[in-house]
């Protein structure tokens, strides 16, 4: 199959950036998205040009590292799918395909497809955790879970940190992130203690680098790890629960 790709070059965040165009002759269906960037990289190298700079790390749909944007929108055309499962039966042969990094004010482009994904983690780093008396772990049955609950955190938990839902969203919103993680660690015995002071950090901190949430739900249509829309909730939720409460929280 052949396919001719028109992907984002830039060599460092000053830089402004431009397409270059390339064709891949010996594309399958059943390639991924990487593996054809891995493809194209090979011929530049072969030919002794410099390869386009991407992330990647398992390839299985669980990292989040190897997001782009494919043909405007994030990851790709099949929903909730990453990068590296997005497969190339999407197109036929002689389309083009369109490659750039994924786009938000708040992702800086370092070099061809990479971004500094580090407001994310900026994120997570002000409440995205939980404290716990050290030594001895108590035993599993100790404090009881109820099942459900148990299931609803785990689904919460799954978000990788892609980012794609903030490069989808009109608005670079990040609330389907932060309300997974918000959701997931105050369902918890766990993470109950700190509840109204990690809701306070972690918004507080959303708010420095990303835009206000208009419930588009562009963001779930892309979320790798099916995060439903009601994360976005959960951060008003927290929010006017911390207003309520005030500091006996």
């Amino acid at each position: 199959m052949r396919l001719t790709l028109e992907v984002w070059r830039q060599t460092d965040p000053a830089d402004a950036g431009r397409f270059e165009t390339h064709v891949v002759d010996d594309a399958t269906p059943e390639m991924s998205v990487v593996e054809l960037l891995d493809r194209l990289n090979e011929s530049l190298v072969e030919d002794g040009r410099e390869p386009f700079a991407f992330e990647s790390d398992c390839r299985e749909g669980i990292c989040g590292a190897c997001g782009v944007t494919v043909d405007d929108r994030p990851h790709g055309p099949q929903p909730n799918t990453p990068s590296c499962h997005q497969r190339l039966s999407s197109w036929t042969d002689g389309q083009t395909v369109r490659i750039e990094p994924l786009r938000s004010g708040a992702y800086p482009v370092v070099r061809d497809l990479v971004v500094d994904r580090s407001a994310l983690d900026r994120i997570v780093q002000a409440g995205g955790h939980v404290a716990i008396q050290a030594g001895t772990a108590p035993d599993a049955d100790t404090t009881p879970v109820d099942h459900a609950l148990a299931e609803m955190a785990l689904d919460f938990a799954a978000c990788i940190g892609c980012g794609a839902c903030v490069a989808a969203c009109p608005n670079g919103a990040a609330h389907l992130f932060v309300g997974s993680k918000l959701t997931h660690l105050a369902s918890l015995p766990g993470g109950r203690e700190e509840r109204g002071k990690r809701a306070r950090a972690m918004i507080a901190e959303m708010e420095q680098d990303f835009g206000p949430c208009s419930s588009f739900g562009e963001c779930a249509d892309v979320c790798p790890a099916g995060i439903p829309l009601a994360a976005i909730a959960a951060v008003n939720r927290e929010r006017m629960r911390v207003v309520l409460r005030g500091k006996n929280d």
